[in-house]
């Protein structure tokens, strides 16, 4: 479904996400091949662009006029991508969005490094902006990013993680850079402190809406569409929000079997636990959860005038918690 309406995105700013993915071809370039090879191997692998995507509406939608919310939305694009790299080796993925991930293709060692490459890309972008409270928001972001897998990483196998504690998680994992797309476009676009806050605010909601679906589909997606199998988080031993409703809401039997695959991982009970997370209510209670979310950064749209990219921000919002993938 969404590809028609992810594309109604991309119309209320075409042109400006032409010249964004103009910009990013150009400052992946490097006179080291295999950095180009690998970084133009991952920018092109089905990505939708809902970050740099969310700068470009979001700047219009406050009235910018001049030309520097492209780079700044290159920046995040860039941010983005060296998360995924780090994330496929801690992972030790071998598939992302339907193809190979860089590290299967090329091994651990390339993929951290073209990560560091295009972590160092975007701060010099940002440099180049020279606007000192774009660069405040933005290196702040890639620390809480940081923290936040981190934190993740400590969860796994952990049957003690709460939901507050999953929360935290995928505010400073997820929710960050959607949070630092929408705010520094507000600040580029000289948006002033109340309509910053609003911003700001509607990235927060909109990664946190965006991230609990992508728990539910792992275990309710169409795996084509997604490009990966379900049940690949369980698989990993991570304790997302429908495990932990389960876990807290399941009849003995089912939360035994789900302290067992959280603390083993694997895939030798995927179906047995893809069935009781769907029969507790879990996946009603994190579906419930992203739409509250969603209607949350819908709210914080109030404050923009009416136009074509305000509407898109709302569906926006709105296809974070209708999409099938």
């Amino acid at each position: 479904m969404p590809d028609r309406q992810h594309a109604s995105f991309q119309l209320a700013v075409h042109d400006d996400f032409c010249r964004v993915n103009e910009c990013i071809h150009e400052q992946l370039h490097s006179d080291v091949a295999l950095v180009s090879k690998i970084g133009e191997y991952i920018i092109k692998s089905g990505g939708k662009r809902l970050r740099p995507l969310l700068v470009l509406l979001t700047a219009r939608a406050c009235g910018y006029q001049d030309h520097h919310h492209v780079p700044l939305a290159t920046i995040i694009e860039f941010l983005h991508t060296a998360t995924l790299l780090h994330d496929d080796v801690v992972d030790q993925s071998d598939l992302r969005r339907g193809r190979d991930t860089a590290n299967a293709l090329w091994g651990n060692a390339p993929s951290v490094l073209v990560g560091d490459f295009l972590y160092s890309r975007a701060f010099q972008l940002m440099v180049g902006l020279e606007n000192f409270r774009l660069l405040h928001i933005l290196a702040n972001a890639t620390n809480v990013i940081a923290e936040g897998e981190v934190m993740q990483l400590m969860n796994i196998h952990d049957t003690s993680v709460t939901e507050a504690d999953y929360m935290e998680v995928i505010r400073c994992k997820t929710a960050m850079l959607f949070q630092a797309s929408s705010h520094s476009a507000a600040i580029l676009s000289n948006a002033g402190p109340e309509l910053e806050r609003a911003m700001a605010s509607f990235g927060n909601n909109l990664g946190i809406a965006f991230q609990l679906m992508d728990d539910l589909l792992d275990y309710d997606g169409d795996a084509q569409a997604m490009g990966k199998n379900p049940g690949d988080d369980l698989a990993e031993g991570k304790p997302t929000l429908p495990l932990i409703y389960a876990l807290q809401n399941g009849t003995d039997e089912q939360k035994k079997l789900i302290s067992t695959a959280i603390e083993q991982g694997g895939r030798d009970n995927t179906a047995a636990v893809i069935a009781a997370v769907q029969s507790c209510g879990a996946l009603k209670y994190t579906e419930a959860k992203a739409k509250d979310y969603a209607a949350k950064a819908m709210g914080c749209l109030k404050l923009l005038p009416a136009s074509e990219y305000r509407d898109a921000m709302a569906d926006l919002a709105n296809f974070a918690v209708v999409r099938s993938f």
